[in-house]
């Protein structure tokens, strides 16, 4: 039986292409390893969202690289394969395939493929069409069993916003959405406790289709009436409607993930965005004031092109008052194809590493009160490994966890009281 082994790098929606991935390699007679010496398959789903995710992607490529055995075939698929599919293919001669979002894994006629010919495997731009094409969506495709308590369900693919630092709708296309009835059916697959929607703008799922805000709430309705806990990802503030604040506190997981990016008004019409410091605080409070459990998370980009001294102020102020209890700052990556590759007023990179590193101080401190301040309260958590969980306030991989005792089995859901809190973590018992 052949092997393979799979390395996914990125965001969740990353993971849940992996898993499509993985499905199919099953399907196909593949057995997987977690030695990479003995897989006669590697693959590595790539991330090129920023400069740092493709130096990443790259060193894994060339690790893997060093580790195949010999006859073994070594594939670059994702983000990075689709964005330099040609100029990767020529830099790196120690990889045998670079398969974009419309390519198969398995080159024609190679050994490790079952069938005679390509299939046309499509991530994120519409699958190709004709009698000719054997065409099949990985969107749509079907996945394992979740081996988790929880479990990411991608509910589109693509992004028709012109963010200004983003290159993502360049290679992963505008827009499209699933079917209500397709994500329904991969949700009661997956028999998973806890579902987490992702897609590159969430809020937006089924406006493509001409439905918009009528779509996403019943399908958080719907996908919840299925499982104990729905958790959101990637929220954009213009979207998050009253009906779907509603909709999302009324799952019992009022978890707020909101695409802020920056606070200054000058600023973020540069970014090409909507909103302001103002108006996020605005909502914020609403949410609280509606759910005074609700949890939030946001991300920051630091250094954006003619970020000033006075723009880097407005978000210090912002966050003291905003209060989240995470939120993550990232330096801005120039990148290629984008609006702002072409804008003046780069800020110097010490600069930025100032900026960050302040924001970061400040932003660990509220973590760390919001964090002590659950020390005595009680919380219900879903346990994901023996003696780690997860209570509403924490997505999982993002966000801190919760250590509970080890004899709590993965996949049921406890309550207990926070006895400790050390940073983002807590323990309770």
């Amino acid at each position: 039986m052949s092997r393979y082994h799979l390395v996914t790098l990125g965001c969740p929606k990353n993971e849940v292409d992996s898993e499509k991935l993985v499905g199919r390699l099953d399907a196909q007679g593949f057995a997987p390893t977690d030695d990479p010496e003995s897989a006669d398959l590697l693959v590595v789903n790539t991330c090129a969202f920023i400069g740092e995710a493709r130096q990443e992607s790259i060193d894994t490529i060339l690790g893997l690289a060093d580790s195949k055995a010999e006859g073994a075939r070594l594939v670059v698929t994702g983000c990075l394969a689709e964005r330099y599919g040609a100029e990767l293919a020529d830099a790196l001669p120690e990889v045998d395939l670079v398969a974009g979002f419309g390519e198969e894994l398995h080159a024609p006629g190679s050994p490790l493929s079952p069938a005679p010919t390509a299939t046309a495997v499509s991530i994120g731009r519409k699958p190709p069409t004709g009698p000719s094409v054997p065409a099949f969506d990985l969107l749509n495709l079907p996945r394992p069993r979740s081996s988790r308590p929880w479990a990411y369900v991608k509910v589109a693919e693509g992004c028709d916003r012109a963010c200004g630092f983003c290159a993502i709708p360049s290679f992963r296309g505008p827009q499209r959405s699933r079917t209500v009835e397709a994500i329904l059916a991969e949700v009661d697959q997956l028999e998973a406790q806890e579902i987490v929607l992702v897609a590159q703008d969430l809020a937006s799922f089924g406006r493509d289709q001409g439905v918009g805000e009528r779509s996403i709430v019943p399908l958080v309705q719907a996908v919840s009436e299925r499982v104990r806990r729905t958790r959101l990802l990637y929220l954009y503030p213009s979207d998050l409607t009253d009906g779907l604040i509603d909709a999302i506190c009324s799952t019992g997981v009022p978890y707020f993930d909101l695409s802020l990016q920056h606070v200054s008004p000058p600023l973020v019409r540069r970014m090409r965005r909507w909103g302001n410091g103002e108006k996020f605080l605005r909502r914020i409070a609403d949410i609280r004031a509606r759910e005074p459990e609700a949890a939030f998370r946001s991300n920051f980009i630091v250094g954006y092109p003619g970020e000033t001294e006075d723009d880097h102020d407005q978000l210090l102020r912002f966050v003291e008052e905003a209060q989240v209890d995470w939120c993550g700052f990232f330096a801005y990556s120039q990148e290629e194809g984008t609006y702002a590759a072409d804008l003046d007023a780069m800020v110097d990179p010490s600069l930025v590493a100032e900026r960050l590193a302040e924001l970061r101080e400040i932003q660990d401190r509220i973590t760390a009160g919001k964090r002590d301040q659950l020390i005595g309260r009680e919380v219900e958590v879903l346990v994901d490994t023996p003696g780690t969980a997860r209570s509403h306030r924490e997505a999982p991989e993002i966000d801190g966890i919760i250590t509970v005792p080890e004899d709590l089995v993965a996949g049921s859901f406890a309550t207990l009281t926070v006895t400790g809190a050390l940073g983002p973590d807590l323990e309770a018992a």
